[in-house]
């Protein structure tokens, strides 16, 4: 490679990887303008998406306002719901009640109140989440996180969205092409042209010739076309902390084309896995993720089924309808190498618990446009920055969803094997150990740019059960006078938040008659 400016970027893959990759650095520097960065795309036309991904982060609304999407055409579009946390059922006994939410929106901040002194303040028996946030209240009357009114991403509460990711990312193509300046090529890379010192120096197409680039972004999924052959770029298998390597997808249409939609992600723990069950405006994606270890692609279908029919027994869809998908959860060390760097499922993917899948493609484009390198030159420094900010974040999405695992009393295998502590990440289980004793705190993540605070960490242990000792202390942020006082915060909130909010439906049929006012 020559000490040159880079003023081409090349991305191979198509899908939500690779356009939103396009739209972020496109739309930061300048690709539709002559003195912009060149931003081309090759997708193959023979390679379809996978289109499983439907739960979102609420860091898309951000994503999609930098690189200028409506957000009341991408709800349109995209068949898209409003996603305001998640639900988890049975994970902790499997009982009736056994049930907790893992919201968007944060506890009272740590400055103010003791949030295990305000939990013990509330109703006897409230949930964690119930007693600390407003927005479980909301979660369970199905209601929106915004009015009628509020603008485009503008929120009342915190949300995400769920999406058909297939229309997504077609979305995304047409708004990269028609109004970012993103070149298309529709081809299949056949060869891989490397430079003396182990980079890219251009890639040959079946039908368009030679392309060659400055930075090459490699969106191929698990083929990994680009970084897959460099040296050093091996995936970390983490199978033997993360069980669960397949999925069961499946659509299953509404019985009433009117009803509630729920505003979180449900997840349905099961005998070997759990269940996603996802609901868009037209219909719901359902998934049993699993461990063929701990049961065979046959009884899942028989799990799932079961499943279809206590959820929804008028679809007439079972087990047996659904796409089996293998995967394996695995990331890259190094996923920026010379001048290769992989973005979705090329750098990494774990189980789907808590949609991790598109934050970390939204992350991995934000951190490649706001540190593009000014030469060739800086490359190898830019690549050492992003592996250590990504390989960081792996290691913590890892410990968060084991996090979900080991606290589990279920009695089957696929359960009882989670809770072997030989199975635990060294960072969880000191974690664990410490929480015995005080609650997460911020002063357990550390880094700037967390991908799980430590609220998100409270919500799961609390609504699971975990115990954290009571502490002898006395000052203002313990004492019953403070939690009392944001109790009543809570309950207020809660209040005026179900009187004034639509629900999801209500707010969805809004958009598709009249959209929401732009910003």
């Amino acid at each position: 490679m020559s000490s040159s400016a880079i003023r081409h970027v090349v991305i191979v893959g198509g899908g939500t990887a690779g356009w939103l990759t396009a739209g972020v650095i496109a739309a930061d520097h300048r690709a539709k303008y002559d003195d912009g960065l060149r931003v081309t795309v090759i997708e193959s036309p023979h390679i379809p998406i996978l289109g499983v991904g439907e739960g979102t982060w609420p860091s898309l609304r951000d994503t999609l306002r930098r690189i200028g999407v409506s957000e009341t055409q991408f709800v349109r579009r995209c068949n898209a719901s409003f996603k305001q946390g998640s639900r988890f059922a049975g994970w902790v006994d499997g009982t009736a009640h056994d049930a907790y939410f893992h919201p968007f929106e944060a506890p009272p901040s740590s400055d103010k109140v003791d949030v295990l002194t305000l939990w013990r303040a509330a109703s006897k028996g409230a949930p964690f989440a119930e007693a600390v946030s407003h927005q479980a209240a909301l979660c369970l009357q199905g209601k929106a996180p915004k009015q009628i009114i509020t603008p485009e991403f503008a929120a009342v509460a915190n949300y995400a969205y769920h999406l058909d990711a297939t229309a997504f990312a077609t979305m995304l193509r047409e708004h990269c092409t028609e109004n970012l300046g993103v070149l298309l090529i529709p081809d299949d890379v056949v060869s891989v042209v490397r430079t003396d010192d182990g980079g890219i120096g251009s890639l040959a197409t079946r039908e368009s010739g030679e392309v060659v680039g400055d930075l090459f972004i490699d969106c191929t999924g698990t083929r990994a076309l680009l970084i897959g052959d460099a040296p050093d770029a091996g995936l970390k298998d983490v199978s033997d902390v993360l069980f669960n390597d397949r999925a069961l997808a499946v659509q299953a249409p509404y019985a009433d084309g009117r009803a509630p939609l729920p505003s979180q992600t449900n997840g349905t723990a099961r005998s070997a896995g759990w269940v996603w069950d996802i609901a868009l405006q037209t219909r719901r994606g359902v998934g049993y993720v699993y461990s063929s270890s701990h049961i065979s692609d046959e009884h899942a279908r028989d799990d799932l089924t079961a499943y279809l029919k206590e959820t929804a027994p008028d679809s007439g869809v079972t087990g047996e309808d659904a796409r089996l998908i293998s995967f394996r959860s695995a990331y890259r060390q190094k996923p920026w190498i010379k001048n290769v760097v992989s973005v979705g499922m090329a750098q990494g993917f774990v189980e789907p618990l808590e949609a991790s899948a598109i934050v970390m493609i939204e992350l991995s484009a934000a951190m490649i446009s706001d540190t593009l390198p000014a030469n060739v030159d800086a490359m190898t420094h830019a690549g050492a920055r992003f592996n250590k900010r990504f390989v960081y974040r792996w290691e913590r999405i890892i410990d968060f969803l084991k996090l979900h695992y080991v606290l589990s009393r279920r009695n089957e295998k696929f359960w009882a094997d989670h809770r072997d502590m030989k199975t635990w990440p060294e960072r969880l289980r000191v974690l664990l150990a410490q929480w015995k004793f005080e609650p997460p705190s911020r002063e357990d993540f550390t880094d700037a740019l967390e991908i799980f605070p430590a609220a998100s960490y409270a919500y799961i242990l609390y609504g699971m059960g975990f115990e954290t000792a009571q502490r002898n202390v006395r000052g203002w942020k313990h004492t019953a006078d403070s939690a009392h006082r944001h109790v009543r915060d809570v309950d207020a909130k809660v209040k005026k938040m179900l009187a004034g909010l639509p629900s999801n439906r209500e707010l969805l049929e809004h958009i598709a008659r009249r959209g929401l006012t732009a910003i």
